[in-house]
């Protein structure tokens, strides 16, 4: 019995590490290439080395960390064929997904569309971290709520899965453009774009609705791609 609770406590452990690393790593704290080490990573997130061994591996399931031979955990390397890639396949499964839910659409989640995109409309886009602007985590937070409410009624768990983690690879690239152009003069029409999204579900036009679902991603790409092109 001791050794169950032993067991049970490392697992509880490595599991709030591992979301603790993963969280450092999508908002860009532990930047791209950055090697990870333990007993430094220990000492930070105050956890023993076999429950961060544990989270690192899972991590590298993720593609989030690569572990190479020999050499220790890395963070995991970005680029733009990469990126590219993601908003592609984000396009892709999105608007299926969009399409989906607008099929199934019911009276109270388009009041759960309305009350997500009122406060993502709501919420500051930026926070004050030192000399630099950084996405707020409460503007992260509801911009995912405001993109996943939008598909949310697909009716396919595992469709909703893999369209949430790429939403989150999306936050990582987002985080670190902001870490190497930190400057608040970048996609300010995206609060509009959201708005005009949310209009066209609500009134049922489905291919104006995907248009600009794509419309939208491409122009993140399109500014996420000069800055990464130009630091990388």
């Amino acid at each position: 019995m001791e050794h169950l609770v032993k067991v049970k406590m490392q697992r509880n452990l490595s599991e709030k590490v591992h979301e603790k690393i993963r969280q450092d790593i999508l908002y860009g704290k532990w930047m791209p290439g950055k090697k990870l080490h333990i007993e430094k990573l220990s000492d930070h997130y105050g956890v023993g080395i076999v429950p961060l061994r544990e989270a690192l591996n899972r991590l590298s399931s993720d593609a989030l960390v690569e572990r190479k031979s020999n050499r220790g955990f890395y963070v995991s390397t970005i680029s733009v064929n990469e990126m590219e890639e993601l908003v592609k396949t984000r396009i892709w499964v999105e608007t299926l997904a969009l399409k989906e839910s607008m099929q199934n659409r019911t009276e109270s989640w388009e009041e759960q569309l309305i009350v997500v995109g009122h406060r993502l409309r709501r919420t500051a886009r930026f926070a004050v971290d030192g000399e630099n602007h950084v996405f707020s985590d409460d503007w992260e937070l509801r911009h995912k709520d405001f993109h996943y409410a939008l598909i949310s009624k697909c009716g396919s768990e595992l469709l909703l899965d893999f369209c949430s983690n790429l939403m989150d690879q999306a936050v990582r690239y987002r985080n670190i453009s902001m870490n190497l152009t930190p400057s608040q003069d970048r996609r300010e029409g995206a609060i509009d774009e959201h708005q005009e999204i949310l209009s066209a579900v609500l009134a049922d036009d489905k291919e104006a609705a995907c248009d600009l679902l794509t419309e939208h991603y491409e122009k993140t790409l399109r500014v996420l791609r000069d800055i990464i092109t130009d630091e990388i």
